[in-house]
């Protein structure tokens, strides 16, 4: 069985009618304008003299932000009305839902910090408008895992090289090798390789065989491992292309059945 109601019923005609006006393209270029004016009203209010001077202004413009927010959601879920448990299958639905119910919560309204955290998670619903961006975002999460497991290969070979480093370097290099957190920190830093060339000037100078030592490390964590790390974010970007791919064909197929 479906959640599905007949097109013919009042709630079909509802769905039909609400589906129309958010799935048109003026409607989605409209609500990402509200939310660039919304951030830039945000930024507005972090200069202590135009929020001083110009505070009602801003007020205002945030609350009727506030109310296109609402109307864009009521418009949303209307557009379920047919099949409303389909609404709570999005993720986006879901966390749009959540963000602008938030801000008529008055325990969260009372708190100014959580308030504006609120109102800048409004930002992060750009992505819903802009597929590439969205791509991302879902490479970003499905990436976590392996990004998981580079970070523990990562930190133990940082770890490994620090113990080799405080031994050889702590008596010649106490500010840099003086402790296993100083020495981490140093190792760290250099695995962008920014001052590579001083430390390497600096080891020859206690031993020649510091070379081998700055190098290897160079060559495993600055190469290797962030080569490594790019794989797992490129196979995820795929993954996640994918994925978007066959959300899209999905949900043209849901729009024809819901047409016929």
């Amino acid at each position: 069985m479906t959640d599905t109601m007949p097109a013919g019923t009042g709630r079909g005609r509802l769905a039909g009618h609400c589906r129309g006006i958010t799935e048109a393209p003026s409607f989605g270029m409209g609500v990402f304008v509200v939310i660039l004016i919304n951030a830039g009203l945000m930024g507005a209010e972090t200069y202590s003299g135009l929020a001083a001077s110009q505070g009602r202004i801003l007020q205002l413009a945030e609350n009727g932000c506030l109310v296109l927010f609402t109307l864009e959601m009521v418009l949303r879920l209307g557009s379920y009305a047919d099949r409303p448990k389909a609404f709570f299958r999005d993720p986006w639905n879901i966390f749009d839902l959540l963000i602008v119910t938030s801000a008529f919560l008055p325990f969260l309204r009372s708190n100014t910090t959580v308030l504006r955290l609120l109102r800048l998670a409004r930002v992060l619903r750009t992505a819903r408008f802009l597929p590439h961006l969205r791509i991302l975002l879902l490479a970003v999460g499905r990436s976590l895992p392996g990004t998981a497991s580079f970070l523990f290969v990562g930190a133990l070979v940082v770890y490994v090289y620090a113990m080799v480093g405080w031994v050889c370097f702590a008596h010649s290099d106490p500010q840099h090798y003086g402790s296993i957190g100083r020495a981490a920190l140093t190792l760290f830093l250099l695995t962008t390789l920014d001052g590579l060339t001083d430390a390497v000037r600096a080891g020859l100078e206690i031993s020649r065989f510091s070379i081998v030592y700055y190098a290897s490390y160079a060559l495993l964590a600055s190469f290797v491992l962030v080569n490594v790390l790019i794989g797992v974010v490129l196979n995820s970007l795929d993954e996640a292309r994918e994925m978007e791919e066959a959300d899209a064909r999905a949900r043209e197929r849901a729009g024809r059945d819901m047409d016929a």
